[in-house]
This record gives C-alpha cells, structure tokens and sequence, in this order.
C-alpha cells in the first residue's frame, strides 16, 4: 500500500454546511475510488502569505490515506482543479 499525504484549501467565503459538504465530497472520491482513509485533519482558517485567486485566507484541511494504485489520487487531482471551492491542492506520496 502507498500512503499519501493531500493537503487542500477551501475558500473563505463559503458557508459552514457548504464547507462541511465540501470535505465530505473530498473524501467520497477518494474512497469510492479504492483509497483508504486513515485521518482527516481540520487546520482551521489561517492567513496567505500572498493572494490566491482573490483571496487573502481559507480554510486549511490535511487528509492521510493508503491505496493500492494512482486511481484515487488522479480522480481527486482532476476534480480539485474543477471545483471553485477549492483553491489550492497538493498531493504528496509519503516514504515509510
């Protein structure tokens, strides 16, 4: 099993019930895609070292997850860069 690390950042401007839909959909596509959940962290809203799409904060979220293959990660990637609510991602493979 590969473990991956995704850190992602939600927009400010959304709604609590939005922002906790958001998270959930994150997490859908990556187990309905064969990955392996092991914690969801919620960092909280935090300040940008410079702006990002218009935006000065967001709201930092951090997922830790195992699968077997690339196909989860690859679904989450293409979806990440189609959703408005998501600002930024990043996706790192971490080494035992």
């Amino acid at each position: 099993m590969k473990k991956y690390e995704i850190m992602f950042i939600v927009r400010p401007t959304i709604s609590e019930d939005e922002l906790k839909k958001t998270v959930e959909n994150c997490s859908n596509i990556l187990t309905s895609n064969g990955a392996k959940i092991t914690e969801v962290k919620e960092m909280g809203q935090r300040e940008f070292a410079y702006e990002m799409k218009k935006f000065k904060s967001g709201y930092y979220y951090l997922i830790n997850l195992e699968s077997n293959d690339d196909k989860a990660i690859n679904e989450f990637d293409r979806l990440s860069f189609i959703n408005n609510d998501i600002i930024r991602h990043l996706i790192t493979k971490v080494e035992d």
